[in-house]
């Protein structure tokens, strides 16, 4: 019996065939090459990482070793990524940010140092579908991206590290990119929501010099006493003042006294 190939039955299970072997061959490509994708964009990541700590041209076994060179720890504040970084003996924070721009996600990577007033060591930002040559240029304009350097980011403890159409303050404000209001608004909304991690992590060295000078200076491990510690105790160089000079700032000389005495007749 010979197939009518102009039938309908034919032209639909001929199709139906080709779909299901198609997609066969689609899905196993994709299995076999997921493992190279997946490398692939982790390295993506640790690159970006790297041109935020101002390391860049490096590609491949290069930035691996790099970036395990640097990054030290990596952890998580409220869902979004933190690392910690040692670029040439001093400490780095690096902090992940997601946002939208004008056509998509826009994203990046911005690196803070100093614990007394932190300020932009380098950033790094990245977008899906920005316009080239406008938007796109967050991305491809390493100059603009330099202009955040020593940036402070934070003012009273509020995020201050912001991008405008017209600077009014050099110290925290970075121009938006030319012909791109709508992404650069987008850029500084990102760095509003996103820095708010890096406040919680930035600033609690303050909470924690406190709680490390209580228990130095009282001489006991009552955490009681940290809690009334205010945070002007952990200004400047606060943690290595006297027993009497932190009693003082901090209004506890009767808690100080009391466990002074207590180590004493022990």
């Amino acid at each position: 019996m010979k197939l009518n190939t102009n039938s309908n039955a034919y032209i639909i299970i001929y199709s139906a065939i080709l779909v299901v072997i198609v997609a066969f061959l689609l899905a196993f490509v994709y299995q076999a090459l997921k493992p190279m994708q997946d490398a692939n964009v982790a390295l993506d990541v640790k690159k970006q990482i790297l041109y935020s700590l101002n390391i860049r041209d490096l590609d491949g076994a290069e930035a691996e070793a790099k970036y395990a060179e640097v990054v030290k720890a990596e952890t998580d504040i409220d869902g979004q990524k933190a690392y910690a970084c040692l670029v040439d003996g001093e400490e780095i924070m690096v902090f992940s940010l997601k946002g939208m721009g004008l056509w998509g996600g826009i994203s990046g990577f911005i690196a803070i140092h100093g614990e007394d007033n932190p300020t932009v060591y380098g950033a790094y930002f990245n977008h899906e579908s920005e316009t080239a040559g406008l938007g796109a240029e967050i991305k491809d304009s390493q100059e603009w991206q330099e202009k955040f350097i020593g940036k402070k980011v934070f003012v009273n403890g509020d995020v201050a590290l912001s991008v405008v159409k017209k600077v009014e303050d050099p110290e925290t404000q970075v121009d938006c990119v030319t012909g791109a209001t709508l992404t650069s608004n987008g850029v500084d909304a990102m760095l509003k929501d996103g820095l708010k991690a890096a406040a919680q992590k930035m600033l609690k060295a303050g909470k924690d010099c406190c709680k490390d000078a209580c228990e130095h200076v009282c001489e006991h491990a009552d955490k009681d006493c940290c809690k009334d510690m205010k945070e002007d105790c952990c200004k400047a160089d606060s943690c290595k003042h006297s027993k009497e000079d932190c009693c003082k700032e901090n209004s506890k000389e009767d808690c100080c006294s009391k466990h002074e005495l207590k180590a004493k007749e022990e």
